[in-house]
């Protein structure tokens, strides 16, 4: 008995543990992949009879019913998931590089992107990062309301060249472009010290609008070099990333000098702050105004990751961003990093 209580017997247990769960999880993905297959079926074939024969919409109510009677129990045959999954196969169809994705996610999750992305490089993005983050549908369905695909697009950061490969498209998803802070409780004008305990009272709204894989670490979060005092806004921790994230508050406009000042943070954090394991800190300005192209040259200079939003306290998110939005050509070049992943 006493070799059980080994080093060598803890590891033995941990790779068995591991290569059942990635079993398991392969078990998983092969099920979920001949179900969206059946589903891309029937789909097919419910589109060609339409089309040769001519059956209209009575066709699919019978045959829901005859099929729920053949397999009772199985909620999957109803007429309007029969709809889904004829919707699904013309949605798809003609678009071969989209379809060895959608067999990656569940089914309810393709709905999901099926019904609120119109577009094909946003349906490209979210299949890609909910296959690759593992996001829920909740997850799924909070990142499209909060209109992600179009913030990773304007976001300003400099994690290209600054990061990893390994973490460069989940930190690029870290960062928004703006945030909405319409949970607070303050006036137009308001101090940044305001700014920073309205937030801190309204905890658990920050973190979830933040993107709800943040960990709240502290406010005002001292650091001591050559014995000077210096403090942190906010500074938290991303899960999946496994670095300190160091916020920045000023309800002002972005100036180049706040760059500065941030990388002397990070630097700091890095050398006194990161704990073994950790990647190294990232910042993220959070401010009320930004000038684009000022926050484009102050970057190109930094050599730490940092990220530069905005933020509003009235629940808007303006349809301009629409028009903002790089060419499709610039996108699709863009979602190319993603695909370079996945492959």
């Amino acid at each position: 008995m006493s070799e059980l209580t080994t080093q060598d017997y803890v590891d033995f247990l941990y790779e068995v543990r591991q290569r059942i769960r990635e079993r398991q999880l392969q078990a998983l993905r092969s099920v979920n992949r001949e179900l969206v297959g059946l589903y891309w079926e029937i789909g097919k074939l419910i589109h060609q009879k339409q089309a040769e024969m001519g059956w209209g919409k009575a066709v699919v109510e019978t045959l829901a019913q005859d099929l729920q009677a053949e397999f009772p129990g199985r909620n999957g045959f109803s007429a309007r998931n029969l709809w889904n999954m004829r919707e699904f196969y013309c949605t798809y169809a003609d678009r071969l590089k989209l379809q060895p994705l959608v067999a990656e996610i569940s089914w309810t999750k393709n709905l999901l992107i099926m019904g609120q992305c119109k577009d094909d490089l946003e349906r490209e993005f979210y299949l890609r990062a909910t296959a690759r983050f593992g996001w829920t549908k909740a997850i799924l369905q909070h990142q499209i309301d909060n209109k992600s695909y179009e913030k990773y697009l304007l976001s300003q950061t400099n994690f290209d060249e600054t990061l990893p490969e390994s973490i460069k498209a989940q930190a690029a998803l870290a960062i928004k472009d703006q945030y909405t802070f319409d949970f607070l409780d303050l006036a137009e004008k308001h101090s940044e010290r305001e700014l920073e305990q309205a937030l801190i009272q309204n905890l658990r709204a920050f973190l979830s609008e933040m993107g709800g894989t943040f960990a709240f670490i502290g406010n005002q979060y001292r650091l001591e070099v050559g014995g000077q005092e210096y403090f942190i806004d906010l500074l938290l921790f991303h899960r999946r990333l496994r670095c300190l994230v160091a916020i920045e508050l000023k309800i002002g406009e972005f100036k180049p000098e706040h760059k500065g000042k941030m990388e002397f943070y990070l630097e700091a954090l890095d050398c006194q702050e990161k704990m073994e394991g950790e990647n190294s800190p990232i910042g993220m300005i959070i401010c009320r105004y930004k000038n684009k192209t000022v926050v484009e040259y102050a970057l190109r200079t930094a050599t730490r990751p940092i990220g530069v939003a905005t933020y509003t306290i009235v629940p808007q998110l303006p349809e301009s961003y629409r028009e903002q939005l790089p060419s499709p050509e610039e996108i699709a070049e863009r979602l190319k990093f993603w695909e370079a992943l996945d492959e």
